[in-house]
């Protein structure tokens, strides 16, 4: 795992505002429904997003630089701390739904870190916390304002063990310290993504 202070010093300020964050992401939920399932947004991500029929729905403010107007708008705080923040690429509520299970998988871009903010957590029947974020296989049961950072190219997956909604922040960083060659892979890269949302009409 990273450390904040060196990888991500910005992200202090969004541990600090959790609940503000949160108030903004519960919002949201309220009308659920119109929140887009990941592989709504990218089909490509179908085999890890609809690959059993239950919930992933991804609420995306920005995504590889590019700002949805209408999210940020609705989520000032968040975008706030997202706009003083120019290492962020990506900024999104993840909405985990009853029982669904995220695959094993791995980010394709290396110079990309990954922030993930816990904001609301069911509970399992001993009062744990009822989701999990396993990384490099190590299972995680983050409880409500807590968070990882983590390289988002380790295999990771996640579930939620319960009948209720599991909702993360969840950032992507640019990294810090890249040898110019994985600076320069990554950014052709993320150009190349960000093609594919023009394509989509999300840029």
């Amino acid at each position: 795992m990273l450390e904040l202070d060196q990888d991500f010093p910005s992200g202090v300020a969004f541990v600090q505002e959790w609940k503000a964050i949160r108030e903004e992401a519960l919002a949201v939920s309220r009308q659920l429904n119109d929140v887009p399932r990941f592989h709504e947004i990218m089909p490509e991500q179908a085999s890890i997003s609809a690959n059993d029929g239950r919930d992933w729905r991804m609420y995306i403010l920005k995504a590889y630089g590019v700002e949805q107007p209408r999210n940020m708008a609705d989520c000032p705080k968040l975008a706030a701390l997202v706009r003083k923040s120019p290492r962020v690429l990506s900024a999104s509520f993840s909405f985990l739904g009853p029982r669904k299970h995220i695959p094993p998988h791995r980010g394709p871009i290396r110079g990309i870190i990954r922030f993930y903010l816990v904001l609301s957590m069911p509970r399992a029947d001993d009062g744990s916390p009822a989701a999990v974020l396993k990384v490099a296989a190590v299972e995680h049961r983050l409880d409500e304002g807590q968070f990882l950072l983590w390289d988002d190219t380790f295999e990771h997956e996640a579930w939620n063990g319960s009948e209720e909604i599991r909702i993360v922040l969840s950032l992507d960083v640019w990294r810090t310290r890249m040898p110019i060659d994985m600076k320069l892979f990554s950014s052709i890269l993320i150009r190349l993504v960000r093609i594919g949302m023009r394509v989509r009409g999300m840029g």
